[in-house]
């Protein structure tokens, strides 16, 4: 798939930030050609979705794990987080374990299911559902895998019902497979949920393509059954060749507005807007970022000072001296980024799957000699 045209201005904002970009890893594919190719996988991201995604409301709980990961939401407001206190890198604070890709990924076989038939007491129906893992890759390592289910039902029964996921049948008029769990339900108001990772597969098996379970759900005494109206998979995953080491705090300092090559070496403010970029109609939020880059002189005295960042390198300082004295016998050191942050983004992937993830070293914090 090819990602979508730009326009002038577009394409020249696309280039500057990809060569501001730190340089990918040699272990990932080739660069395709083309900025907004370049830009996509340092994002992580094969291809750009095509086409306004099906409009569905963005579940809570991705907004909540999208507020509490982005910087601007984390400084500001009742959200602003006690001094000296960090979210660490690759972990998902809210749900409690490790990963860097937050899925929630909706039921495909709702469209196809037919309405629950009525039932007699004690004999009532199974639905199947299916949820495609298509845009999970091989490396990454899932750390959570929560269905997510919402019943509508009449009165409670006295004992409350008893949820089972079995492995659903995959040929038509296929039986359900062995049943991987059973769950008491005590009540249908709030969300059922149900932890899949270790019953529906092992943790570290691979990928499949799709997740089939069929689900059942019995009133432990006799009563009217219950109908499925929702079902979902919150999947989070690891993605180790996206994670970083820890990081120091961000400083609150902002970056000055871009100017001449002259002054000294820090960074600059590079404002990225998905709108200009053309991606606005499937990435949520947020509507742009803050890319920053480097640019200023490393000559004497400058270097010995930082610039009000971090001190310079040793060597950088040895050799804007020994440009001082022999300009000919070294070249000045190089205004670079000298400590980068990550930035989170909420979008619908080609499936239509509403994803939160994070990409390291997104934004120019600092800059140094080097």
């Amino acid at each position: 798939m090819l990602p979508p045209r730009q326009g002038p201005g577009g394409q020249h904002l696309l280039l500057l930030l990809v060569l501001l970009l730190p340089s990918l890893s040699p272990t990932r594919a080739p660069v395709p050609p083309g900025p907004a190719a370049a830009l996509l996988q340092a994002l992580g991201l094969r291809d750009a979705p095509q086409g306004a995604p099906r409009l569905r409301p963005v579940p809570p709980v991705m907004w909540r794990l999208f507020r509490r990961r982005d910087p601007q939401e984390t400084r500001s407001g009742s959200r602003r987080m006690s001094p000296g206190v960090t979210l660490q890198p690759c972990h998902v604070e809210e749900l409690g374990v490790a990963g860097n890709i937050v899925r929630h990924i909706p039921d495909r076989g709702a469209p196809t299911r037919a309405s629950d038939p009525a039932s007699a007491v004690g004999h009532c129906p199974e639905w199947t559902v299916v949820f495609d893992l298509s845009a999970v890759e091989s490396a990454e390592r899932p750390s959570r895998a929560r269905l997510e289910l919402r019943f509508a039902a009449a009165a409670a029964p006295e004992g409350g019902w008893e949820l089972s996921v079995s492995q659903a049948g995959q040929g038509t008029g296929a039986g359900p497979g062995p049943v991987l769990l059973r769950q008491l339900v005590p009540a249908l108001g709030p969300p059922v949920r149900a932890e899949l990772l270790g019953t529906a597969w092992a943790r570290n098996a691979s990928w499949p393509r799709s997740l089939r379970l069929a689900l059942a759900l019995r009133p432990r005494t006799p009563a009217a059954c219950a109908r499925l109206a929702e079902a979902s998979l919150l999947l989070v995953t690891l993605d180790p060749r996206l994670c970083h080491p820890l990081a120091r705090p961000r400083r609150d300092a902002e970056p000055v507005l871009g100017g001449g090559p002259g002054g000294a070496c820090r960074a600059r403010r590079l404002y990225v807007s998905f709108r200009e970029v053309g991606w606005h109609r499937w990435v949520i939020a947020p509507r742009g970022f803050l890319a920053n880059y480097c640019q200023g002189q490393c000559a004497l005295p400058v270097t010995l000072s930082g610039s009000g960042g971090p001190p310079a390198l040793n060597h950088a300082v040895l050799r804007a001296l020994m440009h001082a004295t022999t300009p000919g016998a070294a070249d000045l050191p190089c205004c670079v980024p000298a400590r980068l942050s990550p930035i989170s983004v909420l979008f619908f992937d080609n499936s239509d799957n509403v994803v939160l993830r994070q990409y390291e070293d997104m934004v120019v914090d600092e800059c140094g000699c080097r």
